[in-house]
């Protein structure tokens, strides 16, 4: 077996064998197969698609490709949650630490920045000394102690994943559905959750492009998730201007504990109450979506999740004050102002603009070994519907330089329309969809 071959079959539209997915994911772990063949193995995937048997050998070898965690020790149903990513989607550093002060253990593995979508871990990482490398046994024990740890892929766990997720990242091939259910379902899977809600995102700022293809993903998750013996449900929100106002890493955190504060803005509460819900009712810790929010606002009310999330950071090494001082978080060296140019109405903030204005201010990555600036990033201060004064600040652009700040400033400006008459925002939630009975085996994904 040679992965030139695989690669040549994969390009003409041949089904993989389950022996040549393990070969070509378990030679690559260990490092016998170059970057520059995976990119050319990813992207005839991207372009050809697989079939539901490959998808499904695809996620069990990317799970089986570290540790497989025993959460028995928990002793109570557990739960995760995924986003699919978007702009400034912070929701997993809020709806958690509710959902764990609700009385649900929450064992979340995360993943990094993808194209223009943010990472938990790396908005986790800009808290000084906050570590995402937990071994397996601390990972357990802080669950079943605290309720809640959050930790990435490493040489341990789905170390498969961890690798192409990276490489995805700067091959162009983001976008594939197998490959993107793959890398969801297979480190999941490794952590053994008994329950997982999806969170995938819909419009200009969501990683699929049209909403056909954000439900075929979400009936593909349904249907590993079912394939596995592990309860789901997707829930659709939309992505069409950021989510909150803060687009970055640090900034993003910081929002995050003004929302456990109860002073975090409404859309992003709104989203993280709609998943928060799923995830108790799916374990059974509440009879209904009105139950489940009563426990998930008492939480907010009385400050035991922010409690759960300053725990979660100081188990992690990291320095749990910041949740009364913002200012321990990193800052950018420049703050510029983008003003309106005329009175009226926001009608648009372009999610996808404001995140890739983002990432080039440093706040993600452009090739694989980039090192990120924790401090970057992009407020926008008006959201769509929201009326501007000439001369009114829209948002603040977050630099290490002058230079990249600047341009950053043009981008987030186009991206920000004016109107002469107010919009109304569409609704957050889109769907929810269900498992159903599954499709075909000769199914292709693209």
């Amino acid at each position: 077996m040679h992965i030139a071959d695989i690669i040549a079959a994969k390009r003409d539209g041949r089904r993989l064998s389950r022996k040549e997915i393990e070969y070509f994911v378990g030679e690559y772990v260990r490092g016998t197969i170059a970057d520059y063949q995976l990119a050319a193995l990813l992207m005839a995937v991207y372009l050809n698609g697989m079939t539901w048997d490959e998808v499904y050998h695809l996620t069990i070898t990317m799970r089986d490709s570290g540790t497989v965690l025993d959460l028995g020790p928990v002793g109570a149903p557990t739960v995760d949650k995924h986003s699919t990513g978007g702009v400034g989607d912070k929701v997993s550093l809020v709806v958690a630490p509710l959902v764990a002060a609700a009385g649900v253990p929450v064992p979340m593995l995360s993943g990094r920045g993808l194209g223009h979508t943010g990472g938990t871990l790396d908005k986790l990482e800009s808290i000084p000394g906050f570590r995402t490398d937990l071994t397996p046994d601390a990972f357990v024990d802080q669950v079943r102690e605290a309720g809640l740890a959050i930790m990435g892929q490493s040489r341990r766990i789905a170390p498969a994943d961890g690798k192409l997720y990276a490489l995805r990242d700067v091959t162009g091939t983001v976008g594939s559905l197998p490959l993107i259910a793959s890398s969801i379902m297979g480190k999941k899977l490794a952590v053994g959750p008994d329950a997982l809600v999806f969170d995938i995102k819909v419009g200009c700022g969501a990683v699929l492009p049209t909403e056909e293809a954000v439900r075929r993903l979400a009936g593909l998750l349904n249907r590993i998730g079912r394939a596995a013996g592990v309860k789901t449900v997707a829930v659709l929100t939309r992505m069409d201007q950021p989510l909150g106002r803060a687009v970055g890493n640090a900034v993003e955190v910081a929002e995050a504990i003004d929302c456990l504060n109860g002073r975090g803005p409404e859309d992003l509460l709104e989203v993280t109450l709609a998943l928060g819900e799923r995830m108790l009712l799916l374990v059974g810790a509440a009879d209904d979506m009105s139950g489940a929010r009563r426990k998930l606002q008492e939480a907010l009310r009385s400050g035991t999740g922010l409690r759960c999330f300053r725990e979660m950071v100081r188990r992690q090494g990291g320095r749990e004050e910041v949740v009364e001082d913002l200012h321990l978080l990193p800052q950018p060296a420049w703050r510029l102002e983008i003003a309106s140019a005329r009175q009226g109405y926001i009608d648009s903030v372009d999610a996808l603009e404001i995140g890739r204005a983002t990432v080039r201010l440093g706040a993600g990555r452009l090739h694989l070994d980039d090192r990120l600036d924790h401090a970057v990033g992009v407020l926008v201060h008006k959201k769509v519907g929201d009326a501007v004064s000439k001369g009114e600040v829209m948002a603040e652009v977050l630099a290490g330089d002058e230079e990249r700040g600047r341009r950053a400033v043009e981008v987030v400006r186009r991206a920000m329309v004016i109107s002469e008459r107010p919009a109304e925002a569409p609704p957050l939630v889109v769907d929810i969809i269900e498992p159903v009975e599954d499709e075909p085996a000769e199914t292709v994904y693209r």
